[in-house]
């Protein structure tokens, strides 16, 4: 068979979208199927339409279930994101119940509540921006290139601590003077970041 825009050189495979013979001058190769350049050309310059269901997503109903851990990201289709928050919210009480001083009991109260009240706020506003056809709020469960992965940074830090519980580092008087350092530490990175980002 005969290229449909050669005719004179013989077909090598079909466009998938238009079944049309191609040579390999005529070939576009995405991922492994083949286009024709008239049919690549109609598939990138497609307006972008947000994806079946997403705008039945109501997002009073995803932040009244992001009062319960998880459930809300489960509700926005978000599973992974789902898992990192049941993670952080058991690994917050998990360390909550162990023999810590009294200012990490107060510390991590208050983190919890933060997190807790967080999770909602998060649902509502990825399902807002879903059913708008807007991009999603940067979250714990980053799915761009350019987000930084703050959800594995919380869990590698909850589990450092009970790593350090267990081995009663915690304890020790040197970490209950110089954890604040840690703050100071994570606190100069994100200004940092965001001069970088601003330059």
């Amino acid at each position: 068979m005969k290229c449909a825009v050669h005719p004179e050189v013989e077909a090598t495979g079909f466009c998938r979208n238009c079944g049309k013979p191609l040579c390999p001058e005529c070939t576009r190769e995405v991922r492994g199927a083949l286009y024709c350049e008239t049919c690549l050309a109609g598939l990138v310059s497609a307006p972008v339409t947000p994806a079946a269901g997403k705008p039945d997503v109501n997002p009073g109903l995803a932040a009244f279930l992001g009062f319960i851990p998880g459930l809300g990201a489960v509700y926005n289709g978000e599973y992974i994101k789902a898992l990192i928050h049941v993670l952080i919210f058991a690994g917050i009480i998990a360390l909550l119940n162990s023999d810590l001083p009294g200012g990490y009991d107060a510390f991590l109260g208050i983190a919890l509540g933060c997190f807790y009240f967080y999770m909602p706020v998060e649902a509502y506003r990825t399902a807002k921006a879903r059913r708008l056809g807007e991009p999603e709020p940067a979250g714990l469960a980053p799915s761009g290139s350019n987000r930084k992965p703050i959800g594995a940074l919380v869990l590698i830090g909850i589990g450092a601590l009970l790593l350090m519980k267990n081995f009663g580092l915690l304890e020790t008087e040197w970490f209950a003077k110089a954890w604040p350092a840690g703050l100071i530490i994570i606190g100069g990175w994100l200004v940092w970041d965001r001069l970088q980002r601003n330059s």
